[in-house]
This record gives structure tokens, sequence and C-alpha cells, in this order.
């Protein structure tokens, strides 16, 4: 599951990732026709319609330029690009595909096992640059990767990153490097806590949303497991998926965790950082750049950004929040759509964007003249994307994450054991993958 990848312009990338209600959808699969290994297609003229969101990385002012850099190379390809709400992306997306509305679509990291599944986006393996598996960040290349096919191009990657009050950490009477592991972590919170630098240090996205899902994921991955063996089954109920639930419990009764946590979302998450009444947290990308912001901050200079620490099993995944590129299933002009998904997610297209979204590409991580806009996040996310944990790749993804979503918090509340909670978790969910 988790395979270990100059003009600047605009503001910093931010992703908001929530959970979208799955709708049934039965069509044919219909796939391109295949071209040299990551090639042009073969259409250089007509139209292809494109769907994208209207917040989070990529703003519509840089899609816009994007298409007019796309169409210095392929001038008789007009793109005709529809924003919309990430909320109502994934609808959109189920509810045009019969009608052909799309030939290019932007899809959550969470969607290409359903879309696939339901024949809604066309497998571009045989499109797929097998040199792309060594230029793309491992974090980044799965992100549209369904049962050893992929259904899309990676348009950029993202995942949550740890932020660290370094004042309060000198405070106690530590550095940054001890902050290298999760046993770190609470060692040096633990200081903080006895000498009252700060009542509660670490704060999470616990609540019963998405965010919780993507919180869990990152410290499963720390702790070395995975949502699911290869046979796609759900073995959170095992080892590593019971010992981080057990372990984020015990932050919260060791008073260590701030028991709102478990109403947080991310945006409360850095807003109790940025009130210098948190040390340690959680978050996507953009966080530094609020956390350095006078505007909304009072511990501005103070914040650090770093991978994940490590866990027990000496790794820092991150969880993937990317989103890559489709081509839908229905569109008639497959080619010509291949020429701009691959033409915008392309390397020397996305470091033109590098203040709003990160590369997915490994070279760009080692170009000082690229990582000089956003150094820290750089140094931090090319650890972070390189190796990415997969939420379930299910084709009803919907319903199983608020299954787990809803046993974490009975855990996390005290309902439930942690080893309970996670047995009715898969139990629930395997009701929902086998009925």
């Amino acid at each position: 599951m988790r395979n270990p990848q100059k003009s600047v312009r605009r503001a910093t990338v931010t992703l908001a990732v929530a959970a979208a209600a799955a709708l049934a959808l039965s069509a044919c699969s219909v796939t391109g026709a295949p071209s040299s290994e990551g090639g042009a297609g073969e259409a250089d003229s007509g139209t292809i319609n494109a769907l994208f969101m209207k917040q989070a990385g990529y703003t519509e002012d840089d899609v816009k330029d994007m298409i007019a850099d796309f169409n210095e190379e392929y001038p008789d390809i007009t793109v005709n690009p529809t924003f919309v709400a990430y909320e109502a992306l994934h609808d959109k997306i189920v509810t045009a595909a019969p009608s052909g509305t799309y030939d290019v679509v932007l899809m959550d990291v969470i969607w290409p096992a359903e879309f696939a599944e339901k024949g809604i986006v066309t497998d571009v393996t045989d499109r797929f640059d097998e040199k792309w598996k060594d230029e793309m960040l491992g974090g980044a290349l799965i992100t549209a990767e369904y049962k050893d096919k992929f259904y899309g191009v990676p348009w950029y990657p993202s995942t949550k990153l740890f932020y660290y009050n370094n004042d309060m950490v000198e405070q106690a009477g530590y550095s940054e490097s001890d902050l290298e592991t999760w046993d770190g972590v609470l060692e040096v919170a633990q200081a903080m806590k006895d000498q009252g630098i700060v009542e509660y240090p670490l704060a999470w996205s616990w609540a019963q949303a998405e965010a919780l899902i993507c919180d869990y994921a990152q410290l499963l991955g720390a702790f070395g497991g995975e949502f699911t063996n290869d046979d796609g089954e759900l073995v959170i109920n095992e080892g590593p998926g019971v010992e981080a639930l057990t372990w984020m419990k015990k932050t919260i009764d060791d008073g260590l965790t701030n028991p709102n946590s478990t109403t947080f979302l991310e945006d409360d998450v850095n807003k109790t950082m940025a009130s210098g009444q948190a040390a340690f947290s959680l978050n996507w990308e953009s966080t530094f750049r609020d956390l350095d912001d006078e505007s909304i901050s009072q511990v501005v200079g103070q914040v650090g950004v770093s991978a994940t620490p490590k866990g027990p099993e000496g790794v820092r995944p991150g969880v993937n929040g990317a989103m890559a590129l489709g081509i839908a299933s229905k569109s008639e002009n497959k080619d010509a759509a291949w020429n701009f998904i691959s033409f915008i997610s392309s390397q020397s297209e996305q470091e033109k964007f590098v203040t709003s979204t990160l590369p997915s590409w490994k070279a760009s991580y080692d170009d000082s003249e690229i990582t000089e806009t956003n150094p820290e996040v750089f140094a931090a996310a090319k650890v972070g994307y390189d190796d990415g944990i997969l939420r379930p790749q299910v084709p009803n993804y919907s319903e199983v994450s608020q299954i787990i979503q809803v046993e974490l918090q009975n855990a996390l509340l005290g309902k439930k054991s942690p080893q309970q909670a996670m047995d009715d978790a898969v139990s629930a969910a395997n009701d929902v993958l086998n009925g």
C-alpha cells in the first residue's frame, strides 16, 4: 500500500479533506487508445471540458494560466474549465459520467477505487511513462493507482506535517532533535506540562470527520500499519491499528492532548497553535504560512515544521491527501485530454506554480531555485511525500470512513476499549464491503 518521488506565481497551498457521499452508478469501462509510454495522444485539436475545484491548491487563475501555457503548445485544443466547491466535486463527477459532460476530472485520492470499479474514469496505465515511477515522489505516484493500474496522473501531492513551537521546546530544556520520534515528542510534552509552559501541549483534529481519519492514518503508518492487507481486507483491529489508537487515547488520559481535540477540525487546531495554547500538532502544508502570519498568529517566528515523527517501527509516512487528474470514460477526445493532463502535471509546469502547490517530482526538491520559495515546508514535505499511507482503497469509501470515524471516537471518548472499537469497525465495514 505504501510505495517509498522558473518563475513563481501566487499564494500557498491549502487542502481541506472531507468525506463525500458515494452515489451508485453503473457504467461501462471505456479505456483510451494506448499511445507511446507517457507520450502525447494523437489528437492535437478539438475541445475538452475539464472539471476542477474552486478552493485549495491551484487557484482558478493558476489553472487558467496553465491552460494558456498549454495552448502555446497545442493552439488548436480548446479547454473549457469548470470550477466547483470540493464538497460538490465528487457528486458532480458521478452524475455527469453517463453523459460524458467532462473529459478531464479532478479526483481526490479516496475516489479512484470507486471510480475505477464503476467505470467512471479511464485506465491510463498504457499511457503512463515508466520513468515517472522513478521520477515522482512515492507518495504522489500512488494517488490514482488502484489494483496495480493507474486511473489518472498525480497533479499535486499533499500530506499533514508536524508543527512545533520551538520557543516552548527550548524553554522546556529540549531541542528540535528531541522531536524525531513520537516517544520524544511525548517526553518533551510532559516536561512542558510539568513546568507549566502550556497546559495541553498537543492539539489534534479528532472530531468525528474525515480529519480524524487523516490523523489516525498518519499515526497508523508511524506504528508500521496499514488500513488493509494485500487482499483489500481491513486489518486495523490488528497490532498497529490498535496500538496507534491506544497511543492516541493515552495522550488524552495523560493530560498531554487537549481534550477538546475530539471536537476539533484542522482550523481549530491551527487557531490553538496560533494562540500559543499548543506546542505540537499535525496539519496540512498551509499551516506554516498561517502560523507565521502576524495578522492571525501570536507565535510568529516561533514555529518549526518537519515530517511526522517516527513511530516504534522507525517509519514516518505522511497521510496521502493528494489529488489527480483523470480522463472520463465517456470522453470522446481522450487523446487531447491526455495531452492536457500530462502537460499541466509535468515537472516544468508544476514548478511555475510552487507558491500555490508543491510539485510531485523528486528533482524539484533538490533545486534551490524552486525550494527557496518555501524551504522549510519543501524539506519536510520531501520526506512526507516520499512515503505515503493511503486511506482504505475501497469503492464505498465514504461509508467505510464514517464507520471508522464513529469507532475511533468511541475509543477516544472512553466508550469502548481501542480493541473493541477497532473490532467493531472492521465488522461493520466488512458488512458494507461484502454487502
